[in-house]
């Protein structure tokens, strides 16, 4: 019953009237990204570390936790009203949720997605508190080869199931290794990739290119793919029922399922929310007494995988805390949040800093309910976010970006790197490279080379000790299942969107999808534009 004390004892952290206050904040921020297109919470977070280094580190990471799921709410609102996901794994809840909103189905489709976060976010959070302890009990029982065998596992589950192919993923990973090894090597004192450049000496700061990708890069990407036209936003129904009796009965079993699907592929990990969404949709149309219904507007094609994207959320959570290993961009940039406070997450996380674990999960679960009782009274807060302009929005992560920057050390320098890094995403997003695979090869890429030393100098240089230990050659059958899976599940994830009508599948990155476009609603739409223009022209 390790689980139930410690989430006892992560209630009396986080229910104190501070750390509360801050779950609000991160909550309210949360939900603020999530509805904005293109903005998610790696990028919120990575924005908001060089402000929280004076707060606590557990107020810091309660406020992170309400940025996570408040991001997944957020989405939700975006993907139905707007038809444009917020981040990649409302995707499907987009194609059926907008249908609803445009049959003047717009609360119930809300409703369904908001309870359907809920539900999969507090079971999730509560399998993540019981079943993170059995995993930390193994974990304490590896050692460096197997370790080394876990990062090859996570480098393969990035770079070949995070983007439209698996070869700009391993480039991807590839740039961020090299990115890792700038600096001093710890052990030769050999200076690497700093091409006479004293300032590289030391390395460079996770957190600035963190700052520089997801903010500077997207911030840029988004506004060239934005600028023209405005988003046509769908009216919510006002006065009526959020959800009928019938809505009820055909929803909560879609949530049950989303949520299995989408905790264990959230927790083994296999790269990202988009595979559970596409998996839980495909499974609620098989299992619908309504198939007819599917592409036209569906309930269950929103609360399921709205489910799944939530339980998946909760259980990306899982190998990072347990074993320190982050499988998703925002799980990675939580990653570098603990190591500025100069905690490593691990096997050891839960004995060093058992308070600041439990209170993060006890977060998870308060956040949950405070966005599900915020949300749906606010829907009409979160409609007018829409409507802000966006170069104001794009100009202002800008300018914050390169505040932050300066920040952290004082240095002009940081600034330059960011510039740089800035426009290498931006490269990256305009030709598909997903960016996820880099930021986690500059975080594991240095821990994978110490781990390989270790390994080497116990087994005095011999190569085979490397795949010796029974884990150590699971992991290694796990990568090489890895390397061949993908291809299968894109294959089956590019027929399920031709299916309901999905013009570009790019799994990779949220932003990706805002080229998504419903082919029958857009041709259903130019002809009414045509009639409509023809008509013009016989009016005298």
């Amino acid at each position: 019953m390790e689980g139930l004390q410690g989430l006892i004892d992560g209630f009396a952290v986080a229910l104190t009237p501070g750390n509360l206050l801050f779950a609000f904040l991160g909550v309210l921020a949360g939900t603020f990204v999530g509805v904005l297109p293109g903005i998610g919470p790696a990028l919120t977070i990575a924005l908001l570390l060089p402000l929280t280094y004076t707060v606590a580190p557990e107020a810091a990471f309660i406020m992170f936790a309400g940025i996570y799921y408040g991001a997944m709410y957020g989405g939700s609102t975006t993907s139905i009203l707007l038809n444009t996901p917020g981040e990649s794994g409302s995707m499907m809840t987009a194609v059926e949720g907008n249908k609803m909103a445009r049959t003047g189905r717009a609360a119930a489709a809300l409703a369904t997605a908001a309870i359907g976060s809920f539900v999969a976010g507090t079971i999730a959070t509560v399998l993540l508190a019981f079943v993170a302890p059995y995993v930390v009990d193994v974990a304490i029982l590896l050692g460096p080869a197997d370790y080394l065998a876990l990062i090859v596992v996570a480098f393969m589950t990035v770079g070949a199931l995070l983007g439209a192919s698996p070869a700009r993923g391993f480039v991807s990973v590839s740039i961020g290794l090299v990115i890792g090894l700038i600096g001093f090597d710890a052990q030769s004192g050999v200076a690497r990739f700093t091409f006479g450049i004293p300032r590289l000496l030391d390395g460079v700061s996770s957190i600035v290119i963190i700052v520089g990708l997801f903010a500077l890069g997207e911030a840029v990407y988004l506004a060239a793919k934005m600028r023209k036209g405005k988003p046509q936003i769908m009216a919510i129904n006002k006065g009526k029922h959020w959800m009928t009796r019938e809505d009820w009965k055909r929803s909560w079993p879609a949530w049950l399922r989303g949520t299995l699907i989408g905790w264990p592929l959230g927790a083994v990990p296999v790269g990202g929310s988009e595979v559970p969404t596409f998996l839980s949709y495909a499974a609620e149309k098989r299992l619908s007494r309504h198939k007819e219904e599917f592409g036209h507007g569906a309930i269950e094609g929103v609360a399921g995988p709205e489910a799944a994207n939530n339980a998946n959320a909760a259980g990306a959570l899982m190998p990072l805390l347990a074993l320190g290993l982050p499988t998703t961009a925002t799980a990675a940039v939580i990653l570098v949040a603990f190591q500025q406070y100069g905690i490593q997450p691990g096997p050891r996380l839960l004995e060093t800093q058992p308070e600041l674990v439990w209170g993060l999960v006890a977060a998870l679960l308060i956040g949950n309910l405070m966005l599900l009782i915020i949300n749906l009274p606010l829907v009409g807060l979160w409609v007018k976010v829409l409507r802000i302009p966006t170069p104001y929005l794009y100009a202002g992560i800008i300018i914050f970006a390169l505040l932050g920057a300066y920040s952290l050390k004082g240095s002009v320098f940081d600034v330059f790197v960011l510039l740089v890094v800035g426009i290498l995403g931006y490269f990256m997003r305009q030709y598909g490279f997903p960016i996820a695979p880099l930021i986690i090869g500059v975080i594991l890429g240095p821990v994978a080379e110490q781990q390989l030393r270790r390994a080497l100098a116990i087994s005095d240089g011999d190569a085979l000790a490397l795949i010796h230990s029974p884990f150590s050659i699971a992991c290694y059958v796990l990568v090489i299942l890895v390397a061949i899976v993908p291809f299968f599940l894109k294959r089956w994830e590019r027929r399920t969107a031709a299916e309901v009508g999905l013009d570009e599948v790019d799994a990779g990155f949220a932003t990706s999808t805002l080229r998504t476009v419903d082919k029958r609603t857009a041709r259903r739409e130019a002809k009414v534009a045509a009639k409509a223009s023809a008509g013009d022209k016989t009016t005298p």
